[in-house]
């Protein structure tokens, strides 16, 4: 059963499939019920698409509404981390909650034994083990929000396009006539979608205004709400042009939530974005157990950044991470994501780091 989402990768992971002889169907998830309020949603748009491609390939087509689930372990989850000052990502849960659970589970019921979707990522078995890899495209590979994966889901899943290049990808999908080939990707958060985000987010978490500060505590101005900016950000501050600076960006540095307080500083290379460690939480590993404690490997904080070289550390039911070099605007409430040359161990969700601002007591 393909996760046919109307867009080109899904398209072909399921022509990938029916040209190898499997016996193959699409199914169509819709996550999310828009009421309308804040403009058209693309839902009905992509179902559509992917009915079109099923009936290019003469698969059986198959749809089903999960934004009961979606919103129940999904959204609720999203706003709860906004109102408490961090920055989710709801593309992590998405998968693990509603594309290799609940679509996993409706697809067996439909008869399948395996699901694919349209990720660049691969999955391998080695040594009677289940490995998460990276895809081949390095600018497309998607192993870091598939991290929470674990052997069950491995085991049940494939990843056809996870060994092309997308440039590629598009290509097998025109010349096999699919209506999907020249379909722009989809960007952003998947239910926000081309929307602004904080008209979005206004509907949900009533805005609460507060005073931008300087770390040494100058007031600067005026925020609409501590919730629609991350760390790192520059640009909506409305601090540009003052006449007592240089002329250098401001960045966000943090947020007290609780004081409606958002914290500015100035220029590229302020230190105030700096850590050096950080703490995680909620953590997954593909093998179905943790590493070696003490491990060395590479980590992400966050989706296409290089690799970063760091040590693992294990304490009670979370774990330490120590960077070999400073990293820039590591942002609680997001994930770090491990890795060992192409494989993915795992990942954790960012609970604080020893940025000035970063929530750790520092000694």
């Amino acid at each position: 059963m393909v996760g046919v989402s109307g867009g080109v990768d899904s398209s072909v992971a399921a022509l990938l499939l029916k040209r190898q002889g499997r016996n193959v169907a699409g199914l169509f998830m819709k996550n999310w019920e828009d009421d309308g309020r804040l403009g058209e949603c693309d839902a009905d748009r992509d179902r559509l698409d992917a009915l079109r491609v099923c009936a290019a390939l003469d698969l059986p087509f198959h749809a089903r509404n999960f934004s009961g689930e979606y919103w129940d372990q999904v959204f609720t989850h999203f706003l709860a981390e906004y109102r408490a000052g961090r920055t989710p990502n709801p593309d992590v849960l998405c998968n693990r909650e509603i594309k290799f659970r609940t679509f996993l589970d409706h697809a067996r019921e439909l008869g399948a034994d395996k699901i694919a979707t349209g990720h660049y990522a691969r999955v391998d078995c080695l040594d009677g083990r289940y490995r998460l890899l990276r895809g081949r495209d390095e600018n497309k590979d998607q192993s870091y929000f598939l991290y929470t994966l674990g052997q069950q889901q491995l085991a049940a899943t494939e990843f056809p396009v996870g060994e092309l290049p997308k440039p590629q990808v598009r290509e097998l999908a025109r010349e096999a006539g699919l209506a999907t080939h020249d379909k722009k990707d989809s960007t952003g958060i998947c239910f926000i979608g081309e929307r602004d985000f904080r008209e979005f987010l206004s509907q949900y978490i009533p805005a609460q205004a507060g005073e931008i500060r300087t770390p040494q505590g100058a007031v600067l101005g005026t925020h609409q709400g501590t919730m629609y900016y991350t760390l790192g950000q520059r640009q909506g501050l409305g601090i540009g042009g003052r006449r007592d600076a240089d002329g250098q960006p401001w960045y966000v540095v943090g947020k007290d939530v609780e004081q409606r307080h958002l914290y500015v500083a100035q220029g590229n290379s302020n230190h105030w974005l700096d850590s050096r460690s950080l703490r995680a939480s909620d953590a997954s590993w593909t093998a179905g157990a943790p590493p070696a404690d003490g491990l060395r490997c590479s980590a992400k904080t966050r989706y296409r950044q290089p690799d970063q070289a760091c040590r693992l550390e294990f304490r009670g039911d979370g774990l330490m991470v120590y960077f070999d070099a400073p990293q820039r605007a590591v942002t609680p409430g997001q994930s770090i994501v491990f890795y060992t040359g192409e494989e993915c161990l795992g990942g954790a969700v960012i609970a604080a780091t020893d940025a000035p601002y970063g929530g750790l007591a520092q000694g």
